[in-house]
């Protein structure tokens, strides 16, 4: 399969998301986070590669992807060079806590501990979290309580398998495996649920629609929204940051490009009402 068919588990996604009011902190101005990249005219951003459609790399062998054409714009307009790197998750977020990399752009919210250390970019996608099952018998499960036995496919330590765990499921666990793989593995019973977020599921079910799984359409939770991850000490930067998504929001070059990529604009928030709250504690 091409490299475009990607993990899903590589997302981590926001769970009782906070606000990334970080960038109102008074002490903006007084960290070197901004006068760097200026200086250097250079935005150094982690990402995975992996994440279809938000980090990917398509037939051409090209990295490409919302988050990574959203902040390929921001560059351009702040007339910054951007380079990428590429590690998983947990590599994201290292690199970023160690200053390697300005910032993380793969589909990230903020949950738990990590909003002690990180804050968030205004928002560039909104969206809620769902469940793929078995197109044959839904996996025996209609709510997430039916979790409780199952075989729950994802990536260690996201906040999905979390709560996956908390309702009792199995735990089977990947390392970048791509969505040809989640997919048949739920199709062929070694799995029987992939929990994460809707508009990526939406995506990868429809790149490969001769496997017979689906989203368990009504079983929906966790309205969330996610941005670029940055330490919570970057609030030049971050100030920066959004003051250029907000221009890309109002002249309509952020809705161009979700609709590349989601044949909808997820920089709004979902026509669809989701109420239920689901902690990964």
């Amino acid at each position: 399969m091409k490299k475009v068919l990607a993990s899903f588990s590589i997302v981590a996604l926001s769970l009782m998301l906070v606000a990334c009011g970080g960038t109102q902190d008074k002490s903006a101005g007084k960290d070197e986070s901004w006068k760097k990249v200026e200086e250097t005219k250079k935005l150094t951003v982690a990402t995975s590669g992996t994440l279809f459609p938000s980090s990917y790399y398509n037939d051409k062998n090209e990295l490409t992807g919302y988050d990574v054409d959203i902040i390929k714009e921001v560059g351009k307009r702040l007339e910054l060079d951007v380079e990428f790197k590429e590690y998983n998750v947990d590599g994201q977020i290292t690199s970023v806590d160690k200053g390697e990399s300005d910032l993380a752009a793969n589909d990230f919210g903020l949950s738990g501990d990590r909003g002690k250390k990180f804050i968030l970019s205004s928002p560039i996608k909104y969206s809620f979290d769902s469940m793929i099952v078995r197109k044959s018998d839904d996996s025996g499960i209609a709510s997430l309580e039916d979790l409780k036995g199952k075989k729950a496919a994802g990536e260690p330590n996201t906040n999905y398998m979390k709560i996956a765990e908390k309702y009792g499921a199995k735990l089977v666990t990947y390392d970048n495996a791509t969505n040809d793989q989640y997919l048949t593995d739920v199709a062929n019973g070694r799995t029987d649920v992939i929990l994460n977020d809707y508009y990526l599921q939406k995506m990868s079910v429809g790149a490969l629609p001769d496997i017979p799984v689906k989203i368990l359409e009504g079983v929906y939770f966790n309205a969330n929204f996610t941005g670029f991850l940055m330490r919570k000490d970057s609030v030049a930067l971050s100030k920066k940051i959004d003051e250029t998504l907000k221009e890309m929001q109002n002249d309509g070059a952020m809705k161009k490009i979700s609709e590349k990529y989601f044949q909808t604009d997820v920089s709004v928030e979902p026509k669809e009402k989701v109420t239920e709250s689901v902690s990964a504690e």
